[in-house]
C-alpha cells in the first residue's frame, strides 16, 4: 500500500443511552491517500450485516481488501486522491441497517453527524456534501440509499452494491425458518441462547436466518416493551405475516421509499447500483426496480449488473470507486 490506513477512534454521542448496551467509543479506520494533505473530500464505506470495521481488513489471500483497492486506484492515477473512512457499526444484533431505531440505536445520526464531524476535524476533509461520498454492499448498500434519502445535504454520492430492497423477494423466504426458530420460545430468549452458542462454541448455520429477521425488525419495526424491542411481521405460531407490522417494514423498503423521496435524490451528484446476477438472496429485481423509479424520475443513475453472486465480490468496489471518485468535487 502506497498510502497509510491507520486505526483511530472516535466518541458518538448519538449512540450514548443506547437500548443494547453498544459502546458508545467506536473503531475507524482511515486511509490516508499518497501525498495527503488536508482539504481532500472523502468516501465512507458501510459494512455489511454481521460486519464491523474491522472487517474491511481481513486478510484477503491472493486478493486485495477495499483499502487496498482503493489506494491502487489512486496510486495508478486512475483517480484522483481521496480519504477512506471505514465506518464501524457492529451491534449486538449484529447491525443496525444504518438507520435510527429505539429498539437498537441511533446509527443514522452516528454516520451523518459524529463520524462525519470527527472526519472533518481530524483529517481537514472538505466539508461538503458534493466532497463526500458513501458507499456499501448488502446492508450497507442499503445504509448508503438511506443516507441519501435522508442526508443529501451531508452525501452527494451515494453506491449501493447488492443494497437490501425488495423485502418481498430479499425477506419473505427467511419467515418461514425464524418461526421455525422461535417455535415454544421468544425473540429475546432465542438471542441469548445464540449467543451463548457462539460464545462458547459457534453460531450455528441456520442461526443466521434468524439473526437477521430479529435484527430487521429491530430496525423496521421496533416495540417498546416486546421481547427484544422488536415486532415480528408474522404470527409465531402459523408464520402468517402480520400485514399491519409488514407494512411498516415495507415503508422501509427502497422500492418504496426512493420514489416518495426524488426530491432527495435529484440532489445527488452521484447514484451507482449493481447486483449480482445470481444473488443469492434476489437483491437483483430490488436494485433493477430502484434504478427504474430513479431514472423515471429524473435522476441520473448508474446501474450495472455481473456474472457473481452475493459473496465475495469486493472487487466491485473498482467500478464504483472509479465512477464516483472522480466526481468528487475539491
Amino acid at each position: 500500500m502506497q498510502g497509510r490506513l491507520d486505526l483511530d477512534t472516535l466518541d458518538a454521542p448519538a449512540l450514548r443511552g443506547n437500548p443494547l448496551g453498544d459502546p458508545t467509543r467506536r473503531p475507524v479506520y482511515l486511509y490516508r491517500p499518497p501525498g495527503f494533505r488536508p482539504g481532500l473530500p472523502a468516501v465512507y464505506f458501510l459494512h455489511g450485516f454481521t460486519g464491523s470495521a474491522h472487517s474491511w481488513t481481513g486478510f484477503p489471500g491472493f486478493g486485495l481488501t477495499v483499502p487496498e483497492r482503493m489506494d491502487r486506484l489512486i496510486a495508478s492515477g486512475a483517480v484522483p486522491p481521496a480519504v477512506g473512512v471505514f465506518v464501524d457499526g457492529w451491534t449486538a444484533l449484529g447491525g443496525s441497517q444504518w438507520v435510527n431505531s429505539p429498539a437498537i440505536g441511533n446509527y443514522r445520526d452516528y454516520l451523518a453527524r459524529d463520524v462525519v464531524a470527527f472526519v472533518d476535524a481530524t483529517l481537514g476533509t472538505l466539508p461538503r456534501p458534493e466532497a463526500r461520498a458513501v458507499v456499501g454492499k448488502s446492508s450497507g448498500g442499503y445504509g448508503a440509499l438511506v443516507m441519501g434519502h435522508h442526508h443529501p445535504d451531508v452525501f452527494g454520492h451515494v453506491a449501493s452494491h447488492a443494497g437490501d430492497a425488495g423485502f418481498e423477494y430479499c425477506y419473505l423466504p427467511d419467515f418461514p425458518r425464524t418461526a421455525a426458530a422461535l417455535l415454544g420460545t421468544d425473540a429475546a430468549s432465542w438471542l441469548d441462547a445464540m449467543r451463548r452458542r457462539a460464545r462458547e462454541t459457534k453460531m450455528r448455520g441456520d442461526d443466521h436466518a434468524p439473526l437477521n429477521v430479529l435484527a430487521m425488525a429491530a430496525a423496521y419495526s421496533p416495540r417498546a416493551g416486546a421481547p427484544a424491542g422488536l415486532e415480528l411481521p408474522f404470527d409465531p405460531d402459523t408464520a402468517r405475516l402480520r400485514p399491519e407490522v409488514w407494512e411498516r417494514w415495507m415503508a422501509h423498503d427502497p422500492v418504496r421509499f426512493v420514489p416518495a423521496s426524488l426530491d432527495a435524490f435529484r440532489k445527488l451528484r452521484s447514484v451507482f447500483l449493481d447486483c449480482g446476477t445470481r444473488d443469492e438472496f434476489n437483491l437483483r429485481w430490488g436494485a433493477r426496480m430502484v434504478a427504474g423509479s430513479l431514472r423515471e424520475g429524473g435522476v441520473e443513475v448508474v446501474h450495472e449488473e455481473f456474472d457473481d453472486g452475493h459473496r465475495d465480490v469486493n472487487y466491485r468496489y473498482d467500478r464504483s470507486l472509479s465512477y464516483i471518485l472522480p466526481r468528487l468535487v475539491i
